[in-house]
């Protein structure tokens, strides 16, 4: 706000100043002066989340015969305008605030009634009109929804399908590179590259079906609960009203919640969906970690694959390039698994028939969403799509493998594979070589068993 002065504004505690320019009154000013807490303000996505259920209130209002329609049309344009972004900076209230978002309420009904007020000329009162049929206590419970699922719909699972598809070409490109498996970080049997790419694919695909799932969830609305669940002061036929208006808006099918008291009181479905995103984090994790394996080195470590060289990577060793992108996204998931720890405290904080720490569960929830989005994004573009790979280096390590001896177990036993491993480790030698001295199997009958080609087939069902 500007330095330009003061206004007066009043509410049932009595007089305040407001900065003279704010479109926000005396409750969300209240909330500013009582929570300096973190200089963080309530998300974008739950701001429009806000703006929208407005939107809808107004407009199911309207239809019920329960508010004017020059009224509803002036609160539904001031509406769309905050949930586009029109007014972010009048949205100032800390996330750590009263744990019923309460504030957040008022803070939209006051900005959106001045801004109606001034479209229609005469006054539209926050409570009585933008407020009408609601309690913050429906409201934010309702917005912790609606803004987890759009930032799914829109973004998460839009972005799963962009890395899913990436990791698919890579591994059509990858499919004949054989190279040595590892478990325990140990050398095992030979797998493609392609087939471990692939691997990862599915990772990604059953993430994005497991929120598909939980979107059933979330698609569920409190609107219509209002003060405890029983729907005081609203019509029997709102709460449904408003799902429907916000289905049509979005496209996303959003329905009211067969048990308000549930809605109001818990946040199992933030919780549910807080864990399906801990379970990607762990998945991309695990990716990158692969990735910063393959890539280590180039000399000294793997140097399976060279990722992207996007920066310098040391400010003393010159010519040093780092994985920094799968690092990147390694934090990303560091952040997502912690940000689900205090979910999951929130969705506890369920006393009665109210939860009391709404607004900590939607700020997380929606940074969960959509950091997940945009690292798996530059996990695709800057990570998967450009690496190359030193199929020499891969060759070598598989030729030299002693493991390869699994493939003899059944023609010549588990104790003799286990010498003629011993043997080739101890030497530096080949399987092949070590084997064709110990065993009586033919140069032929070494080829077929010990080609590491065939080794890898299976383990994908087609």
């Amino acid at each position: 706000m500007s330095d330009k002065g003061y206004r007066i504004e009043r509410d049932s505690m009595g007089e305040l100043r407001v900065p003279e320019d704010a479109l926000w009154g005396a409750q969300t000013q209240r909330a500013v002066d009582n929570f300096p807490i973190s200089g963080l303000a309530m998300p974008r996505q739950f701001i429009a989340a806000l703006g929208l259920v407005k939107w809808a209130a107004a407009g199911a209002n309207a239809e019920l015969g329960l508010l004017e329609s020059d009224v509803a049309i002036a609160i539904q344009k001031a509406a769309l305008d905050v949930a586009a972004g029109g007014y972010d900076e009048h949205f100032p209230i800390d996330v750590f605030q009263t744990g019923s978002g309460t504030s957040s309420n008022m803070n939209a009904n006051e900005v959106i009634a001045h801004l109606a007020s001034a479209a229609l000329g005469k006054a539209v009162h926050p409570n009585d009109h933008v407020n009408m049929s609601q309690s913050s206590n429906d409201v934010i419970p309702t917005c912790v929804h609606v803004s987890a699922a759009l930032a799914i719909h829109e973004k998460l699972l839009p972005a799963l399908q962009h890395l899913a598809a990436m990791l698919e070409t890579k591994a059509e490109e990858t499919r004949d590179v054989v190279k040595t498996g590892r478990t325990h970080l140990m050398d095992a049997m030979p797998v493609t590259l392609g087939q471990e790419l692939m691997g990862w694919k599915s990772q990604i695909e059953h993430a994005g079906e497991r929120l598909a799932d939980t979107m059933q969830r979330l698609a569920e609305l409190a609107q219509g609960g209002t003060a405890v669940g029983t729907g005081i002061n609203a019509h029997n036929k709102f709460g449904g009203k408003v799902a429907v208006l916000l289905s049509e808006r979005t496209g996303v099918g959003f329905r009211e919640a067969d048990n308000k008291f549930e809605s109001l009181s818990s946040q199992d479905a933030a919780v549910e969906t807080s864990g399906q995103l801990r379970t990607l984090a762990v998945s991309l994790t695990k990716i990158s970690n692969d990735l910063r394996w393959m890539n280590s080195g180039p000399l000294a470590g793997f140097g399976e694959i060279a990722l992207p060289a996007l920066q310098p990577g040391s400010s003393i060793m010159p010519g040093k390039v780092n994985p920094v992108i799968p690092e990147s996204v390694a934090m990303v998931c560091a952040q997502v698994i912690g940000n689900d720890a205090t979910i999951m405290m929130g969705g506890q904080s369920g006393n009665f028939q109210l939860n009391v720490m709404l607004p900590v569960v939607a700020h997380n929830l929606i940074q969960s969403i959509e950091i997940l989005a945009s690292a798996s994004r530059v996990l695709a573009d800057k990570a998967i799509a450009g690496f190359t790979v030193n199929e020499e280096n891969i060759r070598r390590a598989v030729g030299r493998n002693p493991i390869l001896v699994t493939a003899l177990n059944p023609v010549i036993g588990y104790e003799l594979g286990a010498a003629v491993a011993k043997k080739a480790y101890a030497e530096g030698r080949a399987v092949k070589d070590v084997a064709r001295e110990m065993t009586d199997l033919s140069e032929e009958e070494l080829d077929r068993l010990l080609d590491p080609a065939a080794l890898t087939e299976g383990g994908i069902k087609h």
